[in-house]
């Protein structure tokens, strides 16, 4: 699992070369799926109930589920990338959230928050919390902020299937639902919106997007329970040094 783990977050680095505006992410989507199958992966989310593609890429307002299209990213955008792999019969599944060139100081801390989010969530798990206290420290955070935070969609367990039981939401209540043990692996992925916590489904039968079209952002990483410090298998560390050495020669 972690060999299929880490393949998404290289993917995602072998994507970011590539995110700027007047990018397409249907463009980008081609570069995820011939780096998924060069490396010995399978696309974990193309044919997974019909979706179409290796990546589900949401802009702004779009929460998650987004189709890759034509239409090219503009400076100020926010883009959320979403990536399965399946490799030696286990899923990986991990999302980041990409600014396109500049964006509103506003949208710098939704991301920032979210990203804090996701490391709080994922220091709960470990063996004898419950999957409240997850959803409970990812929810506090993100309202202690302002922003709302998605009920509809959750995290999930993770392993032969994309996704297994259980469910991990990210609100709760501390000490409430299934209790955490040794060896479970979790996707933990806040959806954090920069307005109000609704969202509706779009027309193309896939795509969620907020209710009041604010933008929202999407942080995901596969963790396994442990006792005293839970182990995260994935990895945003390529993608960040990507987008440092992209900023450097900016």
């Amino acid at each position: 699992m972690r060999e299929s783990a880490l393949l998404v977050g290289k993917t995602l680095a072998a994507v970011a070369e590539s995110i700027r505006p007047g990018m397409t992410t249907l463009a980008l989507d081609a570069i995820a799926e011939a780096f998924i199958r060069d490396h010995g992966g399978v696309p974990g989310f193309k044919g997974y109930g019909d979706f179409p593609n290796t990546l589900c890429a949401s802009k702004n307002e779009a929460v998650v589920h987004g189709i890759p299209d034509s239409v090219e990213l503009q400076e100020g955008d926010i883009l959320s990338l979403d990536c399965g792999v399946l490799m030696n019969g286990y899923y990986g599944d991990s999302a980041y959230t990409f600014a396109i060139g500049e964006v509103s100081a506003e949208l710098e801390k939704l991301l920032r928050v979210t990203r804090e989010c996701l490391d709080l969530a994922i220091e709960q798990c470990v063996v004898g919390k419950r999957i409240g206290d997850i959803g409970y420290a990812c929810q506090t955070h993100a309202e202690a902020n302002g922003f709302g935070v998605v009920r509809e969609l959750v995290g999930h367990g993770l392993g032969k299937e994309l996704h297994e039981a259980p469910e991990v939401p990210n609100y709760g209540r501390r000490g409430n639902g299934p209790r955490l043990s040794e060896g479970m692996v979790l996707a933990v992925e806040p959806m954090i919106n920069l307005g109000r916590k609704e969202v509706i489904q779009s027309e193309d039968g896939w795509t969620i997007v907020t209710s009041d079209g604010m933008p929202s952002a999407h942080f995901e990483h596969d963790v396994v329970v442990r006792r005293g410090l839970p182990e995260v298998l994935s990895s945003f560390a390529p993608i960040e040094e990507v987008l440092k050495a992209s900023t450097e020669i900016s």
